[in-house]
């Protein structure tokens, strides 16, 4: 966690699901911890968006099945109003479909509803932190549906190209390593492998590891080659 002063700088969370009872039950859970910030809930899809529009979370959690507007739907209108804003998609639905659409929609992560609160508080974190929350099975199906997709994630100006050490930095993050297992593999500080994935976020206009990886695949830097 970040601490600034004697102050812990919090993780910022939106929380949007249709269940009241899952909902709040869960947001009692994570206000326990100490580094997370509920800043708000939603209860459909519509509001979730207004409500990221307007709070720019660092993390929003969102269900698929949600009404007047689906998580995925609700995740590409997120994504394209506040790009920084990693989106963790918890549904209790594990379908290939929904996994590709909301990657493809912008969603850094992907977790069933029963998955445990300190598997979820960690994924929070991870997303946070640029870190991918698919296990490396699912990350490569859905990498290498995608990379056949047409067009890139959003239309865009031509794309900064990447210097060669942010492209190493972003194939072995593609393959599954974390931010230390990069550094200790590039002999790097774990500060130089973090500064080197946000300006590669940065050139790239996205929000995560998961995004960085699909747009290098779309741009031919990136091959299946280089996923798990």
């Amino acid at each position: 966690m970040a601490v600034k002063g004697d102050r812990v700088e919090k993780i910022r969370v939106l929380l949007a699901d249709d269940h009241p009872t899952f909902r709040e039950g869960l947001c009692r859970l994570l206000a326990e911890e100490a580094d997370l910030e509920i800043v708000a809930q939603a209860g459909d899809g519509e509001e979730a968006v207004r409500l990221a529009s307007e709070l720019l979370p660092d993390v929003a959690i969102i269900d698929v099945a949600m009404p007047r507007l689906n998580g995925i739907e609700a995740t590409r209108q997120i994504k394209a109003a506040c790009p920084p804003t990693a989106i963790l998609i918890v549904s209790a639905y594990g379908y290939g479909s929904y996994v590709l659409g909301a990657i493809e929609a912008g969603a850094a992560g992907y977790l069933m509803k029963n998955v445990r609160v300190r598997e979820l508080v960690a994924a929070i974190r991870a997303l946070h932190a640029g870190e991918t929350v698919l296990n490396s099975t699912a990350a490569h199906k859905v990498f290498s549906r995608l990379a056949y997709t047409r067009g890139r994630v959003s239309a865009r100006e031509a794309p900064q190209e990447l210097h060669q050490r942010e492209l190493e930095v972003l194939r072995l993050a593609a393959k599954g390593m974390r931010s230390k297992q990069i550094a200790q593999e590039l002999a790097i500080s774990v500060r130089t492998v973090q500064t080197h994935l946000v300006n590669t976020f940065n050139k790239l206009e996205v929000g995560s590891r998961t995004e960085a990886v699909l747009y290098a695949l779309r741009e031919g830097w990136l091959t299946l080659d280089d996923l798990p």
